[in-house]
């Protein structure tokens, strides 16, 4: 992660490009987890670097670079999932006389499927936190500047964010163990 790191001056070209490369992996990474779906994570990665490109010149080396990037990704991640709320909900009132709705995926339930689902149910700012923290291994002062919140506040989504998980996750083993067939082992 880049931190802080003082090769990095505002509004240098050079050092722009630089953060773009060594950060965009982990910027996407985070925006995956937080809208779901990866063409739409790229677009809000695209478009947060976009946004922090045009006010590259206003960044100041008091905070990381790259945490100043997650807190304009975040930022576009929760305006994307809000705006898709908002769409799904325009949609679902247009089929209300009908029975039945499409499943949102192909039925596969991966691992990886249950937690993205688990991330997604929390609200955004929490998702944004758990990824930044036990993906990126960013601390809470990073965090913080990510989020454009305090350390405290930081520190409490990160408790609420664990305890939902910790239920969705125990909730979704539930129920795959009573659709295991007789013989088979859940962990």
């Amino acid at each position: 992660m880049v931190q802080g790191d003082p090769s990095f001056r505002a509004g240098n070209g050079e050092d722009f490009e630089r953060l773009y490369k060594e950060s965009y992996p982990r910027v996407l990474k985070t925006m995956v987890a937080m809208v779901g779906d990866t063409t739409a994570a790229q677009d809000c990665a695209q478009e947060a670097f976009g946004r922090a490109h045009k006010a590259w010149h206003r960044w100041r080396p008091a905070s990381s670079p790259e945490a100043w990037v997650q807190q304009i990704a975040v930022r576009v991640a929760v305006s994307r999932r809000r705006h898709d709320r908002l769409r799904h909900l325009g949609g679902s009132l247009r089929r209300l006389p009908w029975k039945g709705h499409a499943p949102d995926h192909d039925g596969s339930n991966a691992p990886g499927d249950t937690l993205i689902a688990a991330l997604r149910s929390l609200p955004p700012r929490q998702a944004a936190a758990v990824v930044l923290r036990y993906h990126h291994g960013y601390s809470n002062q990073e965090i913080a500047t990510a989020l454009g919140a305090p350390e405290s506040t930081v520190a409490d989504q990160l408790t609420k964010a664990r305890a939902a998980l910790s239920v969705a996750l125990e909730n979704q083993s539930s129920s795959s163990a009573t659709l295991m067939l007789p013989g088979a082992h859940s962990r």
